[in-house]
């Protein structure tokens, strides 16, 4: 591996750690905020219940003023009907006095149900007081915790800055400008290679590219994602294992109304996957890239079977196992999910390496003995 390779993968977990830190001290005031939000709920419900305390006073005071006021008025009618003259004038007074009666008695009932809710409302206050001390107290410790927590971030941010100017300067300027650009976009500049595969896009590779990355001697860039591609070893995924250790092959049916082909070369494209289907007296090809997954150019219609209609397409063209629907492929757009690709590609690699099996079986094989010599 490249020393700046190296370099720059431990710029990224800097770059990764600084995003981290930066991502908690901005999330540590919100944090705050929330805990005092907390707070200020519990202090407006003791502030309702005291209201409403206080609201209950102000109405017994006034009931009792009303009170006072209806019994005035009775001892004022009852002098007056000492002085009447005629039966209709004391009629009047004493109806008069019934009135305030009921009155008091209604205002009464009012100010015993004030005192019935007085008990509740005292708990109500006494609960949200309690609450509120416990809260602050916890609030309080939350809040501290927070500072101490953006004190330490604060200082391992400022370590790995220091580390990450370090790393920076052992980089060439051109292929750090590049990995920076990348990682503004991509959120990382740099990714790691793994069974032909770029692992951030997941993207397959030309074998000429993976062998380039493999080799380490120069630095490559991913077609598909431009972050700059690195190999490790130790996480090459493992190789397959010898056929008698392993389940055969599934070889596609002959007589398949689709098939599937790969062609290490096809025109101007490259790598390209071929998938060839039969319908109604027609066959259809659809191309696509082998590392990307998309579709290239117009599907391609043809009279009769794929085989007759394409044979240029399937000479030299290895087949693999794939069948999907005409909805499905037509769900898939222009580019066909990873899950489709991926299964091809395994395939693929299966079916090089029972072709390699079958080669290496056939060079094993003993030569013949020349026929003077056996008649020696």
């Amino acid at each position: 591996m490249l020393p700046e390779i190296e370099n720059l993968l431990h710029l990224q977990e800097a770059d990764k750690a600084i995003r981290r830190l930066q991502d908690e001290i901005a999330e540590l005031p919100k944090r705050v905020a929330a805990i005092e939000h907390k707070l200020a709920d519990t202090k407006l419900q003791l502030e309702k219940a005291q209201a409403a305390v206080k609201a209950d006073e102000a109405a017994r005071r006034k009931y009792d003023t009303a009170i006072a006021d209806l019994r005035g008025k009775i001892s004022k009618y009852r002098d007056q009907s000492l002085d009447v003259k005629t039966n209709d004038q004391y009629k009047a007074l004493l109806h008069e006095i019934q009135f305030a009666e009921k009155e008091i008695a209604a205002t009464e009932d009012k100010i015993l149900e004030l005192m019935v809710n007085a008990d509740a409302r005292d708990k109500q206050v006494k609960a949200a007081q309690a609450e509120l001390k416990a809260e602050a107290a916890e609030i309080e410790k939350e809040k501290e915790e927070a500072r101490k927590r953006t004190a330490e971030d604060e200082k391992q941010l400022t370590e790995w800055r220091g580390k990450r100017d370090q790393m920076r300067a052992g980089v060439n300027e051109d292929l750090l400008r590049h990995y920076e650009r990348v990682a503004k976009f991509r959120g990382s500049g740099i990714s790691e290679v793994r069974d032909h595969k770029c692992m951030a896009c997941q993207v397959m590779l030309r074998p000429q590219i993976y062998n380039d990355v493999r080799t380490g001697q120069q630095t490559v860039i991913c077609d598909s994602c431009q972050r700059i591609l690195y190999f490790n070893p130790a996480n090459e995924m493992q190789a397959l294992e010898p056929e008698h250790k392993r389940s055969r092959r599934h070889h596609p049916k002959i007589d398949a109304p689709q098939a599937w082909y790969y062609r290490q070369e096809y025109a101007q494209d490259g790598e390209v996957l071929l998938c060839l289907t039969n319908a109604g007296g027609q066959a259809s090809r659809r191309v696509f890239d082998m590392g990307t997954g998309r579709l290239i150019g117009d599907i391609l219609i043809r009279e009769g079977d794929f085989r007759h209609a394409f044979p240029e397409d399937i000479t030299g063209a290895i087949r693999l196992n794939g069948s999907w629907s005409e909805a499905e492929m037509e769900a898939w757009g222009t580019e066909m999910p990873m899950n489709a690709l991926d299964s091809l590609h395994i395939d693929l690699e299966a079916a090089r390496y029972e072709m390699s099996s079958r080669t290496s079986a056939k060079s094993e094989l003993p030569a013949a003995v020349p026929t003077q010599h056996i008649a020696g």
